[in-house]
């Protein structure tokens, strides 16, 4: 026997429920243009107000002081641990090998490279990102953001600006300490575990680092340190609501910051491999 035929309301009950399934994702995609847009909006506006007057110097410098130096400590404790671990995982792997005299150029490379900006960043994003979120978000759940508009000052060259210089700045300076402790840190494992001499870490190092690694690490913290200040700017701005919406504000902000870090730093990798 054939099967039955569905059901009149069978059918309006599945083509409801990919009706539902495309609204929702229609909506999701819509609000992921729409946060785009707006967040290269600001960027464009920011990087305009960078160029004209009035300069809040004064506002630079002190959000270089909050954002940047105090941010040394975190950022610091990371990089130390982790050449430790490095130092001891590279030892571990190598050591069948006869390979533990490669341990200061691994420990280098790794930092200097890839893991002193990254790691760097993700700490300052997490910090100093959800900061700025959590600042400007106060201040727009309070009026303060539209006071500034009602005395015709723009919150992008007031608020935004500073912020996004401030963590431009001190992001290749946060990252050249991160990267340095996290060589000292694997080279108190060294001398201390594996029984080398300051002379063997240091020489393995300055046979294999070169300026062009130590430059293009850097270098991707410029575009690191952007995204986490563009994007707690924005999110901060974007606020609506209550402490509860700063929370929510706060949380986006270190997620965004996190993935983009991690995404940017794929292709910013690939461009300085090719160059």
């Amino acid at each position: 026997m054939a099967p039955p035929e569905p059901s009149a309301t069978a059918i309006f009950y599945r083509n409801l429920g990919w009706l539902r399934f495309v609204d929702r994702f229609g909506r999701k995609g819509s609000a992921i243009v729409d946060y785009v847009g707006g967040l290269a909006e600001l960027i464009g506006e920011a990087i305009l107000d960078c160029f004209s007057r009035p300069f809040y110097g004064t506002e630079v410098m002190r959000q270089m002081d909050e954002l940047g130096v105090k941010s040394v400590a975190i950022t610091g404790i990371t990089a130390l641990f982790t050449g430790m671990v490095l130092a001891l995982q590279t030892a571990y792997s190598l050591e069948a090998f006869g390979g533990k005299m490669f341990v200061g150029r691994v420990v280098s490379l790794s930092l200097v490279r890839e893991l002193g900006p990254v790691l760097t960043a993700l700490m300052v994003g997490g910090r100093v990102g959800s900061g700025i979120t959590a600042e400007i978000g106060s201040m727009t759940v309070t009026e303060q953001v539209d006071a500034l508009r009602a005395m015709a000052i723009s919150p992008s060259r007031r608020l935004v600006v500073p912020r996004v210089v401030a963590v431009v700045v001190m992001m290749p300076v946060l990252t050249a300490i991160a990267d340095a402790l996290g060589i000292l840190g694997g080279l108190a494992i060294a001398v201390l575990e594996l029984r080398m001499t300051f002379q063997d870490y240091f020489t393995s190092i300055l046979q294999q680092l070169s300026i062009s690694d130590i430059s293009s690490g850097l270098a991707k913290t410029l575009f690191f340190g952007f995204e986490i200040a563009a994007i707690g700017c924005y999110n901060g701005l974007q606020v609506e609501g209550g402490a509860a919406a700063v929370g929510r504000a706060t949380t986006r902000t270190v997620v965004l910051a996190s993935i983009s870090i991690l995404i940017s730093d794929f292709f910013l990798t690939k461009l300085f491999l090719a160059i």
